[in-house]
């Protein structure tokens, strides 16, 4: 019987005082005598507990997951806001309490990182916290975001060297990234609807264009929300790609990039594993996440994403094996290390 792995959970359900905090901070960069010290956020573990216990882990048991890689809350990253120092003390923030979330339920919870990103910021300045993640945290995987900009795209594309730095790191530390935007700012798009779509299918563009992997073949990205507009437009990429005179896709991305389930119809599933390999398909919910409410069509929570993998007719029981845990554990492997470590 295969683990249920969710591969991408953010803390959504922080106890207020974070928002508060970040309340403060933000005032802070207009009026630096508002800007208010890490030492005045206060959160007991009581209070992590409840926040996890009524929420994620609820759902958890509910739904039949086991373990959720749990990372900050992506559209409170907010990369835009204030400078890089702005972004680094909240990025330690995010990331300490998403490790002592993983302490207090280790059986369930495995953190992942955001990185202090800001927009015309040179990407390596994010190394000492990726590391220090990788090293006191046990982070099995980061969160990196294309556009720090929030939804103006001022950073130059994946593939340019800028971002070298941190796929080194990446490499040398075996860590997978998701590509996750944060909020967006600009009113043309919508923050979850538009902004988070748009950022999934621009990514996969990008990866076509270069030649990222001939330098680092062993570097691994997971594009979430089902790859955004990618399987559906599947025969328009490799037709694109063919006339760059790229190689097939199969060869060109698809042993590096990969996919998690976060779609929120059966439909989308359906095709989503019509369309791409299943070794490159993981499972998500993103629960309690973007879209938290029941489908009047099925009466079922849109984001209970297992009810739609296993009412799949396409997915055979090793499929879907492989999509709830072992393809997980092949792009994670320090999740895969550490489960190991379990008896698991």
């Amino acid at each position: 019987m295969s683990l249920i792995i969710d591969c991408h959970g953010h803390y959504t359900t922080a106890p207020k005082a974070l928002e508060t905090w970040r309340n403060q901070q933000i005032a802070g960069t207009k009026d630096a005598s508002l800007m208010p010290k890490v030492a005045d956020l206060k959160i007991s573990d009581d209070e992590l507990r409840e926040s996890i216990e009524s929420n994620q882990l609820r759902l958890m048991k509910e739904r039949g997951s086991d373990i959720t890689l749990f990372s900050p809350r992506a559209s409170f990253m907010a990369h835009h806001i204030g400078d890089f120092q702005v972004s680094s003390t909240w990025a330690a923030i995010c990331n300490e309490l998403c490790f002592r979330v993983s302490q207090l339920f280790p059986d369930h919870f495995v953190p992942v990182a955001m990185l202090p990103q800001s927009p015309g910021v040179d990407p390596a300045t994010c190394i000492p916290e990726l590391e220090k993640c990788v090293k006191e945290y046990g982070n099995v995987g980061i969160n990196l975001n294309p556009d720090p900009s929030g939804g103006h795209w001022t950073s130059p594309p994946l593939t340019d060297k800028l971002w070298y730095p941190i796929y080194e790191k990446m490499v040398e530390y075996d860590l997978p990234a998701m590509i996750h935007v944060s909020t967006s700012c600009n009113p043309a798009f919508h923050t979850t609807g538009a902004h988070y779509l748009n950022a999934d299918t621009t990514a996969f563009m990008q990866l076509i264009q270069g030649d990222l992997f001939k330098d680092f073949p062993t570097l691994r990205f997971l594009i979430p929300h089902g790859g955004g507009a990618v399987p559906y437009h599947w025969g328009r990429f490799r037709g694109l790609a063919q006339e760059m005179k790229k190689p097939l896709l199969s060869e060109h991305l698809m042993n590096n990039v990969f996919f998690d389930t976060c779609v929120y119809h059966q439909p989308g599933i359906n095709l989503l594993n019509t369309v791409i390999p299943v070794k490159n398909v993981l499972f998500a919910s993103e629960m309690i996440g973007a879209v938290r409410g029941i489908d009047p069509e099925s009466g079922h929570y849109y984001d209970d994403t297992k009810r739609y993998i296993e009412a799949s007719t396409i997915l055979s029981a090793d499929d879907k094996h492989q999509i709830y845990e072992a393809n997980t554990r092949r792009v994670f492997p320090r999740l895969d290390a550490l489960l190991k470590t379990k008896g698991l």
